[in-house]
């Protein structure tokens, strides 16, 4: 499949949309920590080279590429949804609660937002659109998955130094079998999801 390209954002400016918002989320999937979205408005004048959806980068590349969309975007927001809005919302609710905290966060009010998936959340300040598989489509898209990959990792080091022995640092909070075998011997930590199930048990 090709990288992600201007597509999408070239039909919005020719509508007139000046500032487009690429979103994306990160950390539906694991057991522990907050989901992380971003928020990304490029400048099409001078666009970071090499974007690709972070999965299929390299953490050294998708550092480097951080550091570079951070350099040339007009703006970036991050936010995160807490364990605790997950296990009360779930985690679609959750998410989208975060997207719209990140697009509402930018410190340049976006236009339009091109949101990676099949929903739209509410609350947004401006009008949006879901793009499925959007962080390999969109280049807008593909810039907001790189920062939340890296700024959700960052955080879960983070919470390894404040609740070692699970590995958050290793795996990010994912049911990789040394992350199971630790919930076994340790129970759940304060950054678990109690709403989530490990093989069939609850947290």
């Amino acid at each position: 499949m090709s990288a992600p390209d201007f597509a999408f954002e070239r039909e919005l400016f020719a509508r007139g949309c000046r500032l487009v918002a690429g979103v994306d989320e990160v950390g539906r999937g694991p057991l522990a920590g907050p989901v992380g979205v971003a928020a990304v408005i490029l400048d099409p004048d001078d666009p970071p080279e090499g974007v690709d959806d972070s999965k299929a980068l390299s953490p050294a590349r998708r550092e480097a590429l951080c550091e570079l969309v951070y350099a040339k975007a007009r703006c970036v927001s991050i936010a995160f949804a807490s364990v605790a809005e997950i296990d009360a919302r779930n985690i679609r609710g959750a998410t989208l609660l975060a997207m719209a905290r990140a697009v509402n966060g930018l410190s340049l009010r976006a236009d339009f937002a091109l949101v990676d998936g099949r929903d739209v959340p509410d609350g947004l300040r401006c009008p949006a659109r879901a793009i499925v598989r959007g962080d390999a489509r969109s280049a807008s898209i593909a810039a907001a998955s790189i920062v939340a990959k890296v700024a959700r990792d960052a955080l879960m080091r983070r919470l390894d130094a404040v609740c070692p022995g699970y590995g958050f640092a290793r795996h990010a909070g994912y049911a990789t079998r040394a992350h199971v075998e630790a919930l076994a011997r340790l129970g759940p930590s304060p950054f678990h999801r109690r709403s989530f199930r490990v093989r069939g048990a609850i947290l």
